[in-house]
């Protein structure tokens, strides 16, 4: 794979995850889609993929337990900050990837390795 696509595609794995703003899990489904069809042509969109549903992944957790807290108040609070943050973290990834710098987000909990 060409070095501008190769990027391109990493860049994507990182920025396909802001899908889920209007679809359901699709902060998991496109980044994962991108991933699985480009991981065997490309150590870069391997690395970056992995990275990308890492943290989606704990990121669905985080919300999950936000929501579990709402019971007792706090999760009204956390469940909006845990929003920004993931669309804040993702925009960054995704420029960073871009610029070919790497980057590793902060709170992911490494399921895929």
């Amino acid at each position: 794979m060409e070095q501008e696509k190769e990027r391109s595609m990493a860049t994507l794995c990182h920025a396909g995850a802001l899908a889920g703003i209007i679809v359901p899990f699709g902060n998991i489904i496109v980044p994962l889609i991108i991933w699985l069809t480009n991981k065997e042509e490309s150590a870069l969109v391997d690395a970056e993929g992995k990275k990308s549903l890492n943290f989606q992944i704990s990121i669905v957790i985080y919300m999950f337990v936000s929501v579990l807290l709402m019971l007792v108040v706090i999760g009204a609070i956390l469940l909006p900050v845990i929003g920004i943050f993931s669309v804040v973290m993702v925009i960054i990834a995704a420029i960073k990837t871009n610029k070919g710098e790497d980057f590793k987000y902060p709170l992911a909990i490494t399921f895929i390795k």
